[in-house]
Parts: structure tokens; sequence; C-alpha cells
């Protein structure tokens, strides 16, 4: 098995501005890139895919979408949030299947004291925080000294052992840790980049509406036997092995699946996404002219009507 990169986490968003917000100003994230859409994506990757392009639009929002990617850095040595932010809906439901992000910020903390945004000291020098839409945040108040601060991502699960299996056996991932008494286990690819927590929820896993997926890069001549692999283990295979496209930038393959638990992953062929996921320039620029044409609240106000709760 070649090298594989832990990537990005997807985040659904109902509003754009405020999260925006939380993750420049508090987080001290950047905008890395920056994407409108006007119908949903072929692999059901990303917002409403699902939805939107089985029926014409009816409403000039239907169907319409953003992808943001902020981080700490470029997204090839950075671990880095996907904000997918469907125009029509205006909040999502969270579960039991997403239990954090972890970084190391002393900057983060003290950003999150000037503005006034809640924050709870959980465990000595260890803050808790919660972005836009609940989705929880631990920060760590110290310097940041290396290059990547976001540690972990923590997924809830049913069955420890069986989602320690299916990580590590299936998808090759190094157990770092692994505490039976407290029900957790810290997987990943590689020493310097961020992990994979796992941790028992004592039940099932719900995924709300507000569910999101954890996405790594491998070689692209892997994609068809970890989809080979899946099949013949039984697993869920969500998309299969399958080509996207975007306009002026490199075509790439994916394969995405879902854990014992319904975690979605995605993996994607690592030569084309570092092509693809190179930092634009202009991408702060790009959702600030994004979110100013944004009338879409303007819309459905002046129609006496709410945002979808998806």
């Amino acid at each position: 098995m070649g090298a594989r990169r832990a990537l990005h986490f997807v985040f659904k968003v109902g509003d754009r501005a405020r999260t925006a917000r939380f993750y420049r100003e508090l987080l001290g994230m950047s905008v890395l890139r920056h994407e409108e859409f006007e119908e949903g994506c072929k692999a059901s990757c990303n917002g409403m895919a699902a939805l939107t392009t089985a029926a014409p639009r009816t409403l000039p929002y239907d169907g319409k979408w953003s992808k943001t990617m902020v981080g700490y850095g470029p997204e090839d040595n950075h671990f880095v949030a996907e904000l997918t932010y469907n125009y029509g809906i205006g909040e999502y439901r969270l579960g039991n299947d997403f239990l954090g992000i972890t970084l190391v910020s002393s900057q983060a903390v003290s950003n999150a004291k000037k503005m006034g945004w809640p924050l709870k000291e959980v465990t000595a020098g260890v803050f808790e925080t919660e972005a836009p839409g609940g989705y929880k945040f631990y920060l760590e108040d110290k310097e940041q000294k290396k290059k990547d601060p976001v540690l972990k991502v923590t997924l809830g699960v049913s069955d420890l052992h069986k989602s320690v299996n299916y990580w590590s056996h299936l998808l090759g991932m190094k157990i770092y840790e692994k505490d039976e008494e407290k029900q957790r286990a810290l997987l990943g690819y590689a020493d310097n980049q961020c992990k994979l927590e796992l941790k028992a929820v004592g039940g099932a896993v719900d995924h709300g509406t507000a569910f999101g997926r954890i996405a790594f890069s491998c070689a692209k001549e892997e994609l068809p036997n970890i989809e080979a692999l899946m099949k013949k283990e039984n697993q869920t295979i969500l998309t299969p092995l399958v080509s996207l496209d975007t306009p002026g930038k490199a075509t790439v393959q994916v394969v995405i699946l879902a854990d014992p638990d319904g975690h979605e992953i995605c993996f994607v062929g690592d030569e084309a996404f570092r092509d693809l996921s190179k930092v634009d320039p202009n991408g702060g620029k790009l959702l600030d002219d994004a979110m100013a044409a944004d009338k879409s609240d303007t819309w459905f106000a002046a129609r006496n009507m709410k945002k979808v709760s998806a």
C-alpha cells in the first residue's frame, strides 16, 4: 500500500457568513479556494446532489450550492475543512456521529475571548467551542509548533472493536492508541498527519441531516483495489469508482465508502487531487463576492417563506 493522506472533513453549513467569520477570525484559517455550483455533484459528494439533479429547477435557489476550502495552509500538507452551503437550506440537525475536531492554537483561544464567542474549558488548557450549526471544536491553548495545528477528528461509533478492525485492517490505518476502558482509539496514516479518533457513543450512531464526510488521498492505481476489497468483504460502497471533471482543472477519480456505522469516506487519486486543490489566491475574494451577491435570505423572507430545515 502506498502513502495515504488525510485531506479534509466536509461540513454542511446553513449560515455561510457566520461560518466564514468563525473559521477566519476565530480559528485564524484562510480561504484556500471557493467554487459556486448551479447543480449537484456527479458523485453525490456534496450539497444536495442526490435531490437536485433529479428534477428541473422551479425556484431560483434550487440546486445552487457552494464549496469553500479553509485551513491553515495548502492542502498538500494540511488537514482542512470543506464548507458546503446549499442556498435553499437554513439549518441541519446534528447527530452523534461527529464529535469534534481538536487543534492546537493559543491564538484561536485568544480570538474567541476577544470576540466573546462561547468558550468552555473542559480540561486544563483545552477549550470547547462551537462553529455555527453546533459543530464542536476543541482548542488546545498552546503555541503551535507542528506545521499543521489540526490534531484529530473524532467520530462516534457503536462498536469500537468492529470500527477499529474496519479502519485498520481494511483501510490500512495504524493504531496509535487504544483505550478499552474509555472506549476510544486513535488511528492514522502517518505521525505528522491529522489523526482519526473513534469513540464509542454507547448505542447507535445517529447521523442527523448534518452528516459530513472524511476524505483521504491515495495513489490513483490503489482506487480499484480499495473498491475490490470492499466488494470482497461485503462492505458498503456509496459511489463506485468514478471520474469527476472540474472545468479548467484536473479530472479526479474517487470512490466513496461507508464504515460499519455509516460514516462516509472518500478516497481520491492523489496526483490529480494535488493539482485540483492548489491554493487559489483569489479564494477569499470569490467567497466574499458570493456572500455579497447571495440574496437568498431576502428572497425567502419577501415571500413569507423559510429556508428548508434539512
